[in-house]
C-alpha cells in the first residue's frame, strides 16, 4: 500500500488517475447500455447480441489506427475532437428507434471510440520516476479493471428502470466529463510522441513484437471462448444467475492481482515475472474444464484472475521494452487490435462449440490457449531479452 500512496502523492499521477476514471467508467457502461437500448427497441436478444458484437469488433479492429493518430497529432486534439463527437453520437443512438439503424450505429460507435486508455498509458512514463513505473502501471490497470466492473453494475438497473433513456445519457455524460478533463491536463498538452528516426523499424518487423502477436492471438482466442462457455454451461445447468458471480469474482481477482504485481517493482525483471506468472496461470487453469458453474468454477476463476491481473502489468512493461522507438502508443494499440480481434473469433468459436458439442470443450480450449501462449513466450524468449533487466532512471532519461 505504501508504494501506491507514494505514486498518488505525485500530483501528475494523481490527476491522471482521477481524470481518466470517469471516461473509463463510461466505457464499462457502454456495452450493456447499448445492449439494453437495442433490446427495448427490438425485443430480440439475438439482435442485441449481434449489435454488441459488431461494436466490440469495430472497436478492436480500429484501435491500432487510433493509436497511430495519437502519435501523429498528439493527445490533446484527438481527445478534444473525438470525445464530444462520441458523446453526441451516444445521445443520437439513444434517440433512435429503427432496428437496422441501431445495429449500424453500434458499429460506428466502436470505430469512433475515443482513445482514452491509449492516451493514458504513454503518459505514465512522464508522470512518475522510472523506478515507480511498474507500481504506476499496476495502479492504472487496477483502476481500469475496477471501472469495467462497476460500469455494468450501475448501467443495468438504470436501463431496466422506468427511465431507461438515462442509461446511455449517463454514459455520454461521463465520457464527456472524463475525456475533456483528461485533455485539459498539463501533461496531456505537453506530451509529444517520440520522434521517429529516418530509418525507423516498423512494429511488426521487430521479432519481439511478433512473439507477442502470436502470444496475444492465443490469449484472445481463449478469452473469447471462456466468455461464451461460462454462461452457456450455466444455462445448461439452469443456474444462469451464477454467471455474474463468476465473472465478478474473476474481475475482482484481476484488480487484486495487478496491485500485487506492482509491489515487486524492485525485485524481478518484467520478462522473468511474466514467464513465472505464466506457469502459475497455466496450472491454475488445468481444473477449469472439470468445474461446474457453482463455487468450484468461482474459486478457479478467482485464482486465474489473480494471475491474469498480474500478467497485464508485466505485459505492458515487456511491450515498452521491445517496441521500436517512436511507437509509444501504436505498439500497444496494435497489440490490442490483434488480441481483441482474436477474442471476437474465439467468441464465435465458443458459440459453435457450446451449441454443437459442449461448453466444457471451450473451457478446456481456454486452458490450452494459455499453455500455447506460455510455449510461445518460452520459444521466443531470446527475442524478449530487452525486458530481462530493470531499467534505471538515468537510462530512461537517455531514451
Amino acid at each position: 500500500m505504501k508504494a501506491y500512496l507514494e505514486v498518488l502523492r505525485i500530483p501528475t499521477a494523481r490527476h491522471l488517475v482521477l481524470a481518466a476514471f470517469p471516461a473509463r467508467f463510461a466505457y464499462g457502461m457502454i456495452g450493456l447500455g447499448l445492449y439494453w437500448k437495442i433490446y427495448h427497441v427490438t425485443h430480440s436478444f439475438s439482435i442485441s447480441g449481434l449489435a454488441i458484437g459488431i461494436n466490440a469488433v469495430a472497436g478492436s479492429l480500429t484501435t491500432g489506427i487510433r493509436s497511430n493518430a495519437l502519435e501523429r497529432w498528439g493527445l490533446k486534439w484527438p481527445l478534444r475532437v473525438l470525445v464530444p463527437a462520441y458523446a453526441l453520437s451516444i445521445l443520437l443512438v439513444n434517440a433512435m428507434t429503427n432496428q437496422g439503424a441501431l445495429v449500424i450505429a453500434a458499429g460506428i460507435l466502436g470505430i469512433a471510440a475515443p482513445p482514452i486508455n491509449l492516451s493514458v498509458r504513454p503518459m505514465w512514463k512522464f508522470a512518475v520516476p522510472q523506478e515507480q513505473m511498474r507500481t504506476a502501471l499496476a495502479l492504472d490497470t487496477a483502476t481500469m479493471n475496477f471501472a469495467q466492473i462497476i460500469g455494468p453494475v450501475v448501467v443495468t438497473p438504470i436501463a431496466l428502470s422506468s427511465h431507461s433513456g438515462w442509461a446511455l445519457g449517463t454514459c455520454a455524460f461521463f465520457v464527456l466529463f472524463g475525456g475533456i478533463g483528461l485533455s485539459l491536463l498539463s501533461i496531456t498538452k505537453e506530451w509529444r510522441a517520440e520522434e521517429r528516426p529516418e530509418r525507423r523499424t516498423r512494429i511488426f518487423r521487430v521479432p519481439g513484437i511478433r512473439v507477442l502477436v502470436v502470444e496475444g492471438i492465443f490469449i484472445g482466442l481463449g478469452a473469447g471462448a471462456f466468455n461464451i462457455a461460462v454462461p452457456a454451461l450455466a444455462t445448461i445447468k439452469h443456474v444462469e444467475g451464477f454467471t455474474a458471480w463468476i465473472f465478478a469474482s474473476q474481475s475482482l481477482a484481476m484488480i487484486l492481482g495487478s496491485l500485487i504485481a506492482g509491489v515487486f517493482a524492485k525485485h524481478i525483471t518484467p520478462l522473468r515475472a511474466f514467464t513465472r506468472n505464466y506457469y502459475f496461470w497455466a496450472l491454475a487453469g488445468v481444473p477449469l474444464a472439470l468445474t461446474n458453474p457453482n463455487w468450484s468454477m468461482l474459486i478457479v476463476a478467482f485464482v486465474i484472475g489473480l494471475f491474469v491481473g498480474a500478467q497485464q502489468v508485466y505485459y505492458l512493461e515487456i511491450i515498452e521494452a521491445v517496441r521500436p522507438f517512436g511507437t509509444s502508443a501504436s505498439a500497444l494499440g496494435w497489440m490490442w487490435t490483434i488480441e481483441g480481434s482474436a477474442a471476437a473469433l474465439g467468441s464465435a468459436l465458443g458459440g459453435f462449440l457450446s451449441q454443437n458439442f459442449s461448453p466444457r470443450i471451450c473451457l478446456g480450449f481456454n486452458t490450452l490457449t494459455v499453455i500455447g501462449g506460455l510455449a510461445t513466450v518460452l520459444i521466443g524468449q531470446r527475442f524478449l531479452l530487452k525486458a530481462d533487466r530493470l531499467h534505471t532512471a538515468s537510462e530512461n532519461e537517455g531514451n
